[in-house]
C-alpha cells in the first residue's frame, strides 16, 4: 500500500545510509512519497547525495538548521519545487563529545546552550518553515525522534537527555499551535540503534545489553521498524493522533527493573 503517494516531505538528518532519518526516507519513498533530503555542509553533501540517488525523484538541499538564512532559502526551494510539503521529519541531535563524558553536573553553560539549539530549537525553526508550505496542502505532519535518555537516566546520555526533554515539550506545544492548521506533530522515542551517531554515546553497548535483558520482547528495535511506525504517523493512517511520544523501544519503557 502507498501510503504517501502523491505527498511530499522533507527529511532532515539523513547523514549515513544506517542513520534512523535514512531509513524513514526510504519507507517514504517505497510508500509513494517524493523526498527532499538536506545536509549540513558540502562534506556532508557528497554522501547525501548518493542517498538520494538511490531514490526516485529525490531532491537535495543545503541547510545549516542554525542558520536562519539557511532556512530562509530552504523555504523558497520547497516553494518553488513542490509548491507545498505534506510531512516533515526532523531527525537532528548534536552535543560536544566532552559534554557526554563524566557527570552531567559538569555540563558548561555554552554546551548546554548548543546541543537544545541544535537538538530542539531546530524542530521549532523547521515548523514555523513548514506551516505555510502544509497550510497550502490543507494540513501535514510533523515528526521527531526522541529517546528514554529524556525521561530516566541513562549514564553517559547527560545534556543530550535534558535536550531530549525539551524537544518532547516542543512537541506538546507545536501540537497545540498548529492543531488548528491540520498540522500534526509527533515523536517516537527510539530504542538504541547502532547508528554512527549513537556511536558517540557513552554506554551504547549496554544500553543495548539492558534491553536485550529487560525489554518485554528482549531486543531493542532495528531501523527499519521505527521506519515502519514513522510511515504511520506520516500518513493519513494517523490522521486522529497529535502531540504524541510513541515509543519503538520492546517495551522497555513500560518496565519498572
Amino acid at each position: 500500500m502507498e501510503l504517501l503517494a502523491g505527498k511530499s516531505g522533507l527529511v532532515v538528518g539523513a547523514a549515513n545510509h544506517r542513520s534512523l532519518a535514512w531509513h524513514i526516507a526510504q519507507a517514504a519513498a517505497e510508500s509513494g512519497a517524493r523526498v527532499v533530503l538536506t545536509y549540513q555542509n558540502e562534506r556532508l553533501g557528497e554522501n547525501v547525495r548518493k542517498l538520494a540517488g538511490g531514490l526516485p525523484g529525490a531532491l537535495t538541499f543545503p541547510c545549516d538548521v542554525t542558520a536562519e538564512d539557511d532556512l530562509g532559502r530552504l523555504e523558497g526551494f520547497l516553494g518553488d519545487e513542490l509548491a507545498g510539503l505534506d510531512w516533515l521529519v526532523h531527525s537532528v541531535a548534536w552535543a560536544r563529545r566532552e559534554e557526554l563524558e563524566g557527570e552531567f553536573l559538569g555540563t558548561s553553560r555554552e554546551g548546554f546552550r548548543e546541543a537544545h539549539d541544535v537538538s530542539a530549537y531546530s524542530l521549532v525553526a523547521l515548523a514555523r518553515l513548514a506551516r505555510p508550505l502544509m497550510r497550502s496542502r490543507g494540513g501535514g505532519s510533523i515528526l521527531t525522534l526522541t529517546f528514554a535518555g529524556s525521561e530516566r537516566v541513562f549514564p553517559g546520555y547527560n545534556v543530550m537527555g535534558t535536550a531530549k526533554a525539551s524537544l518532547e515539550a516542543a512537541v506538546r506545544y507545536l501540537a497545540h499551535d498548529l492543531g488548528k492548521d491540520n498540522i500534526r506533530v509527533n515523536a517516537i522515542s527510539a530504542g538504541p540503534v547502532r547508528t554512527l551517531a549513537a556511536s558517540g554515546v557513552r554506554g551504547l553497548v549496554r544500553m543495548l545489553e539492558l534491553y536485550r535483558e529487560r525489554a518485554p520482547l528482549r531486543r531493542s528495535p532495528d531501523a527499519t521498524e521505527v521506519a515502519d511506525a514513522a510511515l504511520f504517523l506520516l500518513s493519513p493512517m494517523s490522521r486522529g493522533v497529535t502531540g504524541e511520544v510513541l515509543h519503538v523501544d520492546g517495551g522497555y519503557h513500560v518496565t519498572g527493573v
